[in-house]
């Protein structure tokens, strides 16, 4: 089928998932997108009992989009470019030190509990992986995407404050989480994107790969961003200027691929300079225009993502079926994981200053898992194991979005209410 079919063939159905949304469901675009398209996926798998072809034909549009490479080779660095592009860096930078211990120690203590935990689950359920391979299932579930609730903790009263905390959050440890991905597939010599992986065993050598991938991503991202906005002050052209950011986003990305360092985490730094020196190189009307190009590229590519979520049930209907137990058991591993996870950087910084009621318990809810842990487990090698880690980031997946988005804006309005400082 070709490429270009497929395509159409995808947009087609978000397309529609969003007019019947908006119509008959009202949940907000991304949860309600993803909704429609699980149901949507649920009716293909139903019907293909009687009708293989039909199936057959979902499973081949799905898969033929290749859904790692569409996340990790396309929407990824436009995502975290466009998102990181309106984050006030000021507020970015008061709240630095919890923000580095969240995408860094956050991370490693999700990855260490849910790796630990999971494996014992598994074993128990007759489904046993290795350790290594219940450390990677730790490192894929534990970056968040909580940019999709943004709108609704607005709307419950959060405080600016906590939620700059929550966007500089998420848009860091998508990079730091894939990096230890990365890292820990090396070790166990799998592969990534279809290549090879250089297995560096032992701590240190551990250390040296995380540290390289993220100060590299972070000092190359400072540097094509610096260079974007001389470009950028040199030009008054808003299509021009619009074209340099779209190079940065992709090429900038390619290039950090390149290089071997974190492409996501340079994806940031670049939107984080260019959104800082708007006002040094830009006129007001390319501002205006270039921001909200941005701002419609995001909403268009994660309600497109969101809705390739709900599809992507379609292709692994005949995988899940056989994992569900022991990946319904991951669903509390995840969440403790999460609150745990949150919750010791806080404890140690709350010496030092002050945080909002109920940071812990906010940030554990608003912290959903999307389309990166998807792609990240789908680019894993076939195997018994990979089912099962597939399966369990699906389920989790699924819950963030349905469950926790869908909930978080009565439970912050209740928390907010309440004078805990828990």
């Amino acid at each position: 089928m070709p490429i270009f079919t497929i395509v159409a063939a995808v947009i087609t159905v978000v397309a529609l998932s969003g007019y019947a949304n908006y119509k008959l469901v009202h949940l907000p675009d991304t949860v309600g997108i993803t909704a429609v398209a699980l149901l949507i996926s649920v009716a293909t798998v139903a019907i293909g009992q009687v009708v293989p072809q039909v199936t057959a034909w979902g499973q081949l549009a799905v898969r033929g989009l290749e859904f790692p490479d569409l996340v990790f080779h396309g929407l990824l660095g436009l995502l975290l470019f466009a998102a990181s592009l309106h984050v006030d860096v000021v507020a970015l930078a008061r709240a630095r030190w919890l923000l580095i211990l969240l995408a860094t120690v956050g991370v490693v203590i999700s990855t260490v509990l849910v790796g630990f935990a999971f494996f014992y689950v598994a074993r128990w359920f007759g489904t046993p992986l290795s350790l290594l391979e219940s450390f990677i299932f730790g490192a894929l579930i534990s970056p968040t995407d909580p940019i999709a609730t943004m709108g609704l903790l607005s709307k419950a009263g959060v405080p600016p404050s906590l939620l700059t905390k929550i966007t500089g959050e998420a848009l860091f440890n998508d990079g730091t989480g894939v990096v230890l991905f990365v890292v820990l597939l090396g070790v166990a010599g799998g592969t990534h994107g279809g290549g090879p992986i250089v297995t560096m065993p032992g701590a240190a050598g551990i250390a040296v790969m995380f540290v390289q991938q993220v100060m590299g991503g972070a000092l190359f991202g400072l540097a094509v961003g610096y260079v974007g906005l001389l470009m950028l002050r040199g030009v008054d052209s808003y299509t021009v200027e619009t074209l340099i950011t779209l190079a940065m986003a992709t090429g900038g990305y390619a290039a950090a691929e390149s290089l071997g360092v974190s492409a996501p985490i340079a994806a940031v730094v670049m939107g984080l300079v260019i959104g800082s020196g708007r006002e040094y190189a830009m006129s007001e009307l390319t501002r205006e225009r270039l921001f909200m190009f941005w701002e419609l590229t995001d909403d268009l590519l994660n309600l497109i993502l969101f809705g390739l979520v709900g599809l992507e049930l379609t292709a692994l209907a005949g995988t899940i079926r056989d994992y569900l137990i022991p990946a319904a058991a991951a669903l509390p591993i995840v969440l403790m994981a999460r609150y745990i996870s949150v919750g010791v950087p806080i404890a140690v910084l709350r010496r030092f200053q002050r945080f909002e009621p109920h940071t812990v318990k906010l940030m554990t809810w608003a912290g959903l898992r999307g389309a990166l842990s998807i792609a990240l487990a789908l680019s894993l090698t076939e195997g018994r194991a990979t089912a099962l880690i597939v399966t369990a980031t699906y389920m989790i997946a699924i819950f963030s979005i349905l469950i926790q988005a869908t909930t978080v804006e009565p439970m912050a309005r209740r928390w907010m209410k309440q004078k805990s400082p828990v």
